[in-house]
């Protein structure tokens, strides 16, 4: 079963490799990478991937940068393989990662995407459990094998709370293609592209097995967004929409979850803290604003 493996990348070197060695350290080896470099200002990565002789690898830089979600949205029109995965460049495969997504596909034929078991680390590579994952956690279907969620159960669980980590998702790229990413959404393209398949009776597979690292850091470009508040500017107006739709739909569960996006307010709640320890005071208004709206 071929799977393309996209590396839309921008940031640290070091992590990049990483990524990229763990994608070709798997042992399934029904794979191509592609790397997408937005413009990172360093030599380097063209450099190391010129050294890299496996022709099943290849490297390419954007001649200006794209953003994440146009860099996400260019890398699904090099996907040729039925079945894709858009792994984050700070990220790492374990080296089961493919064969577990590619077992999950094969027993469930229809399927749209995988979600397979996740560790969260930190930026030196230590597992770790922030907050935000321990509500993941507390909010995921619970199970210990290969479980399938669809429709307005699927939808409602995730506006509950997004415990989906978007890196270490595979896809089918037929759906992923067609739907592709919403323009102009940043911090939940993501969840959009989940639910948009939800909206369609689409379903996704949650399979527990271990066979993905995904790395949390403060200097990412959600947690910048969430302190400042920007983020959470995108997410009402996100959930307001959502929950019009489901409304539409009769999924009234699903409606009122979105409408009410408790996890994500219990977000900006927590955030507050951290705003005036930073002197941040500007992002304040903000956050008030999501908690109550």
């Amino acid at each position: 079963m071929a799977i393309d493996v996209m590396l839309p990348y921008y940031g640290d070197v070091d992590q990049m490799k990483l990524a990229a060695q763990s994608v070709m350290n798997q042992q399934n080896q029904d794979w191509r990478l592609i790397v997408i470099d937005d413009g990172y200002p360093d030599p380097e990565p063209e450099r190391w991937f010129t050294s890299i002789t496996d022709p099943r690898v290849t490297y390419m830089k954007n001649a200006e940068n794209l953003g994440a979600n146009g860099n996400y949205r260019k890398a699904l029109t090099l996907v040729e393989a039925p079945y894709v995965v858009i792994m984050g460049a700070d990220d790492i495969m374990l080296p089961n990662y493919l064969d577990i997504v590619a077992a999950a596909f094969a027993a469930y034929p229809h399927a749209d995407v995988v979600q397979p078991g996740v560790q969260v680390i930190d930026e030196k590579g230590i597992a770790c459990t922030p907050l935000v994952d321990a509500v993941k956690k507390l909010y995921a279907p619970k199970t210990t094998e290969r479980m399938e969620l669809k429709g307005e159960a699927m939808a409602t669980s995730l506006v509950r709370a997004d415990w989906a980590y978007f890196p270490s998702l595979a896809w089918r790229t037929e759906t992923v293609t067609r739907i592709g990413f919403t323009q102009g959404l940043d911090v939940v393209q993501d969840l959009a592209l989940l639910l948009d398949i939800a909206a369609e009776g689409g379903s996704m597979i949650i399979d527990p097995t271990l066979s993905f690292l995904y790395r949390r850091h403060s200097a990412s470009d959600s947690s910048v967004r969430a302190l400042d508040g920007r983020r959470f500017d995108e997410e009402r107006s996100f959930f307001e929409l959502q929950a019009k739709r489901f409304k539409t739909l009769g999924w009234k569960r699903a409606s009122l979850a979105a409408a009410f996006h408790t996890t994500s307010r219990l977000n900006a709640g927590a955030l507050v803290l951290k705003a005036v320890a930073r002197g941040k005071f500007d992002s304040l208004p903000r956050l008030a604003k999501h908690i109550v709206s």
